[in-house]
């Protein structure tokens, strides 16, 4: 009788272009069935190379479902059809729920971090780490800072596992690096 790994929720903090992404799809990679959630929206010229760029580093046969507001639906919902859920990132979901307005932001950050706690299947997610840099000049910025540093907090007290990422390396504050999917 084959046994199962136990589930796990691992967290992948980092600044700009420290290696989240590419760290957390090693962790993945190793899982038999991926589906990748893209938070990102394609706004501009830039964002529409950046998310090429993802697709092309990502294995072919992951599923991907691109979702910029229903986080906590798609981890429900796909989390029993595959055995790591990536997700990347929870740095533009933040800033998606803040621009969709003040109606539904609690409902949604709360309905994650309650899938994450049901959830029977590895969930993976990256965000950036926006706690040691410059303090926004303008409030809009100063908010989406305050609610993504709440939201990174809140995921890793639920999370397992919680890596930084600095050049490429990974740092655990909380759990192990190798982590099992």
């Amino acid at each position: 009788m084959q046994q199962t790994q136990p589930r796990a929720v691992t967290l992948v903090l980092g600044g700009a272009r420290s290696g989240k992404s590419r760290f957390a799809q090693r962790i993945a990679e190793r899982a038999s069935s991926v589906a990748f959630v893209a938070t990102a929206k394609a706004i501009d010229d830039e964002m529409r190379d950046k998310i090429r760029r993802h697709q092309q580093e990502r294995p072919n046969h992951w599923r991907t479902v691109e979702e910029p507001l229903e986080l906590a639906r798609v981890v429900v919902e796909c989390g029993p059809q595959c055995e790591v859920l990536l997700v990347d990132c929870l740095t533009l979901f933040v800033a998606n729920v803040l621009e969709a307005g003040p109606e539904m932001l609690d409902a949604r950050i709360d309905g994650v971090i309650d899938a994450l706690r049901t959830v029977e299947t590895s969930v993976v997610l990256v965000s950036n780490e926006v706690g040691s840099g410059i303090v926004p000049a303008y409030p809009l910025g100063r908010q989406f800072q305050d609610l993504l540093g709440e939201v990174n907090q809140r995921v890793a007290s639920v999370a397992d596992n919680v890596l930084f990422m600095v050049a490429g390396l990974p740092l655990a504050l909380k759990g192990q690096i190798e982590v099992r999917p």
